[in-house]
This record gives structure tokens, sequence and C-alpha cells, in this order.
């Protein structure tokens, strides 16, 4: 075991932090709509439920596709050329999104970017994973969560930026008739223009995953990486420990090499760790912050001030997963993400059921937020860049990412279905028994993954 200054922690810190950019396009796009609803929902005139929800569920329908495609892609053809793709759909479907005049192409431009954050959403954390030494790994993959946390408070910013000249307890005329109402809302998509052209620019300074170089057989190419990484005896002996995982592979992945049984658990459990994470519901409060402090008697500039809170908390919070993951490990602190949200969800449940409002229910989010963001949103990442074997990774990646969006989507779609028809409370006790069933398939099926390298974990689980 060699130490950590035996690494170029420098080289490693660029290349991950450029590759985590993809997180921060995705975090602040997935995120930006929430701030824009109050306005292009009268724009678009949008009144029943279902309108609403599938306005802010359809970019996660992209996101499925874009999921799919980075498997099937980026095991042929790499994780650079595909986050470079990424880019470019970030950078035309933020500007497409923010010139749109009906709400037809405004739905056809969120699910293009939602493509594009689907590929992010896979890519990123799987690259980073490629080119990090074992016993730094999960700070590193934390490091892109940090970044989706960075977008995701950009994006509540610059809405409050935008929309500040709302004046409290305005009609929907007014805000319709207003600058933010016609022009404010369109800036707030477009400007995500910016960060994802200096993205596309950085990406073609990075390396390939020497990984994915092994294993289409350019071990030159992998072990000039893997230099650069830790020097000529590290990338020695890992190059060695990547070819004995890949020996009599051939380069072609299929699909349904998935549904091997050596295979099968481990991508069962993948998939259960993805979808859990969305089904724990903290998703709601990023997507419907508008909605869940309006029903806690907040006016709209507060409703926004309230939001940037939530995006500032878990930033904060977010240094505390990237600090612990490696020394506490992931398997602790899932197990303390599912627990802690059941508790706080059942007194979120509890404060609007017994219609206790204000105050209240700003700390109850914002420590549901603590929570998450340093438990489940960053530890799933991780896990899921580290079980899968390297010769399936990108696809087994791929379709654990596709239940994750889809997950998203179930949850984004239906919550104001729920909410209309079991009240909001009710609907925050029944995110509660989902995140205690969550704490016992965790308790019973997660191993222990720190500190170990990719291959060793392969050998373990599969």
């Amino acid at each position: 075991m060699h130490k950590q200054t035996d690494y170029r922690m420098g080289y490693i810190w660029r290349i991950c932090l450029v590759a985590a950019m993809g997180g921060l396009l995705f975090g602040y796009d997935w995120v930006v709509i929430g701030g824009a609803k109050p306005f292009f929902e009268r724009y678009f005139h949008l009144t029943s439920a279902f309108e609403k929800g599938w306005a802010n569920s359809c970019a996660l329908v992209g996101c499925l596709l874009g999921a799919i495609l980075s498997g099937m892609l980026s095991d042929k053809f790499g994780r650079k050329r595909l986050l470079l793709l990424a880019a470019f759909l970030f950078t035309v479907t933020s500007i497409g999104t923010g010139m749109a005049n009906a709400f037809s192409t405004f739905v056809c431009w969120r699910l293009l970017g939602g493509v594009a954050i689907g590929m992010a959403s896979t890519l990123s954390p799987m690259y980073i994973a490629e080119v990090s030494p074992a016993r730094v790994r999960g700070m590193f993959v934390s490091v892109n969560q940090l970044t989706i946390i960075t977008g995701i408070l950009a994006a509540q910013i610059v809405n409050y930026l935008i929309a500040e000249t709302v004046a409290k307890g305005a009609t929907d005329l007014e805000i319709l008739q207003s600058w933010n109402g016609q022009m404010g809302w369109r800036w707030m998509f477009g400007v995500t223009a910016v960060p994802a052209f200096f993205f596309l620019v950085f990406m073609f300074a990075v390396p390939e995953s020497p990984r994915w170089l092994a294993k289409n057989g350019k071990h030159d190419k992998a072990r000039d990486v893997l230099a650069r990484i830790g020097g000529d005896a590290y990338a020695t002996r890992a190059l060695t420990d990547i070819e004995e995982t890949l020996e009599g592979e051939i380069e072609k992945v299929d699909f349904r090499e998935l549904l091997e049984p050596r295979m099968r658990k481990i991508l069962l459990l993948g998939i259960t760790l993805a979808v859990f994470q969305q089904w724990c519901g903290i998703n709601v409060i990023f997507n419907y912050a508008e909605e869940i402090f309006r029903a806690a008697d907040y006016g709209v500039s507060d409703t926004l001030l309230n939001i940037i809170a939530t995006g500032a908390v878990c930033l904060v919070f977010t240094f505390v997963a990237i600090f612990s993951v490696d020394r506490i490990g992931r398997r602790a602190l899932m197990l303390a993400g599912a627990a802690g949200l059941a508790v706080i969800y059942v007194l979120i449940g509890g404060s609007f059921r017994y219609e206790v409002t204000g105050t209240p229910i700003l700390i109850l989010v914002l420590t549901a937020m603590a929570c998450y963001s340093c438990t489940l949103a960053p530890v799933v990442w991780v896990i899921l860049s580290e079980i899968f074997p390297n010769r399936i990774r990108g696809a087994a990646m791929s379709v654990s990412v596709f239940a994750l969006w889809a997950g998203c989507f179930v949850l984004t779609f239906t919550f104001p279905l729920l909410k209309e028809s079991l009240g909001i409370g009710n609907t925050f006790w029944l995110y509660a028994g989902i995140c205690l069933a969550g704490f016992f398939f965790i308790f019973f099926r997660l191993p222990e993954t720190k500190g170990k390298t990719l291959e060793q974990i392969e050998r373990e689980l599969a």
C-alpha cells in the first residue's frame, strides 16, 4: 500500500474537476426549473396537475435515454468522447429552452437537455472512479456530488437574482405581464450555456480512462495515463491488476451478459440503491420547493430565499461526505441517511397534517437536506461507480442510472397527484416508509467497499 503522497494529486484534481463539471451542469439544469416554474407555467397557461407534473418531469425522460446511450456507447467509444457530446448538448439545449415560444417546443428542448443530464450523471462519476487511486476514490467521486450541489445552488441564486423584482402578493396576471413572466425565466435556462461551453473546451485536455483503454487493448496509452497519476511503479502494478480482471475477455459488451447469475446480484444491488436515492423523496423539495413553502405560508420572495438556503446547506454538508466517506465508510453513511430521513419526514408530515407552518417547516426541510447531502446523495454515486466489474462497468452503470432517472421521473411526476389525493402531510409519511424499507435493504445487502481497488471489489462481488 503506497502513501497518498506517492500520487500526483495536482494532476488527479485537475482531470477530476473537469470531469465533475458534468455534475455541475447536471445539477444546474436539473434544478433550474424549480425557480422558473412560477413564470413558465403562467406563460404557457399550465393549469392541471398533469401538465405541471409533465413540465417538471419531461427532462427526466431524456435522462433515461441519456443513461442508456452512455452505456451503449461509452464502452465502445470511451468515456471522454461521450462527455464531450454531453457538454455540446448542454450548450445547445440551454439556449433552445430559453428561446421556446410554445409548450411543445419547451418540452422537446427539455427532453434533449435531459439526455445530456443522463449522460453526465452516468459518465462523470464513472470516469472519476476509474482514474482515482483506491484510498481516495470515495473523496474524488464525492467531489462530483459537490459540483452537482454547486450547480444546484448556482441555479437557485440565479433564479432569485432574476426573479427578485416580483412583488410579494402579486397576482398571476401581474406575474405574467412582468419582465420575469416574459423573459426572466428564459435567462434562467439560457445562462447554462456559459459553463457548458467551458466544460466542452476543458474536456479536450483530459485523458481517456486508463481502464477503458486497457479493456480496448490500448495498454501503452493506459500505462501512460496511470504513470501520470501515480508514477511508473504505480502504473505497472495497476495495469497488471486491471489486465488480470480482463483476462480472456473480448471488447464487445452485450447487455444480456448483465443477466448472468454472477452479475445479476450486483446489478440488482445497484438498481435498488439508485431507485432508493430518488424514492427517498428529497428531490420533490428541489423540484417543488415553491409549492412546499407556499403550503407552509411563505410568499414568493421568501420562498426563493428559502430555496437558496436549502442549496447552501446541501453544499456545506457535502463537504462532510467528502471528508468522511473514505474514513467512516459507505455502508454506515447510507444507514444513517436512510434512518435520519425517515424520522425527519415523519415530523414534516406531522407538521403539515396539524397545520404547523413557517419556521418549523423550514428547519425540518433544511435538516432533511443536510442529512441527504452527507449520506445518500454522494454515497450512492460512489457505490455505483465502484461495484461493477471493469469489463461491463459502462453498461451496468447505465442500467443503474437509467433506473435512478426512472425512479426520479416517477417521484417527480407523481408528487402533484399524491399531494392532491393524499395531502402533503401523508405524502411525506409515505416517503418515510420508503426510507425505512431502504434502511433494512442496506443493512442486509450492502457490503463495505472503502479502501479497496476496483479490481479487489470485482473479485469479492463477482
